[in-house]
């Protein structure tokens, strides 16, 4: 009589094969989605000018009594941006006023300060997409790079220019993977003031 032993072991070989390769096919598109999700993710580019600074050196000033508040006030409100883990890199103009403003933020979070050139922002935006994607990004700029920066990503190009003495803007820009660049103006700090004078519109 021929034992059935060898035909019962192969088919459970066969099986055990099946098992395997259903788990490695479910493994594989599990990591697949993980990894599309992940790098489709939205980018968001918070941009602030610089905080006040000092009228000397008139070369390059570093900060104010007020403007180091105001960059204290910032960290505050960007510290917990994502209830995660915060802004994930900072950049900042090479200019004493815009180190001192980021400084508080990336202290706060144990990162590096990355400088770029004021004068190639399209370089730097390009390389913050492909570096950052899915991240929170804090970018310290100028009163007049600000709104080039955020019309360069495809947002708003109605940016209103930013006054002088004004520097409580926070600007968030969302950058999805599908769909629509979102543009969303917040305040912080000290609000800026308009100064009025009798008879003739703000200034």
């Amino acid at each position: 009589m021929v034992s059935a032993k060898p035909e019962q072991d192969a088919r459970r070989r066969r099986r055990r094969r099946r098992r395997i390769q259903i788990i490695v096919v479910y493994t594989a598109i599990a990591i697949g989605l993980a990894w599309f999700f992940e790098s489709q993710a939205t980018t968001t580019i918070i941009f602030v000018r610089h905080a006040e600074q000092t009228n000397s050196p008139t070369g390059d000033p570093g900060l104010s009594a007020a403007g180091r508040l105001r960059a204290v006030e910032l960290s505050r409100q960007l510290v917990d941006a994502d209830v995660v883990a915060g802004v994930d890199a900072v950049y900042s103009t090479p200019l004493k006023r815009s180190q001192e403003t980021a400084r508080a933020v990336a202290d706060a979070l144990d990162l590096p300060i990355n400088t770029y050139d004021v004068e190639n922002t399209e370089e730097i935006l390009e390389t913050i997409l492909k570096r950052h994607k899915g991240k929170i990004i804090l970018m310290v700029a100028h009163s007049n790079t600000v709104p080039v920066l955020i019309a360069n990503l495809g947002a708003s190009k109605k940016v209103p220019p930013i006054a002088e003495a004004e520097y409580d803007n926070i600007y968030i820009i969302s950058i999805p993977w599908f769909g629509k660049t979102k543009t969303i103006r917040l305040r912080y700090g000290e609000p800026y003031r308009p100064v009025v004078v009798p008879g003739t519109d703000s200034i």
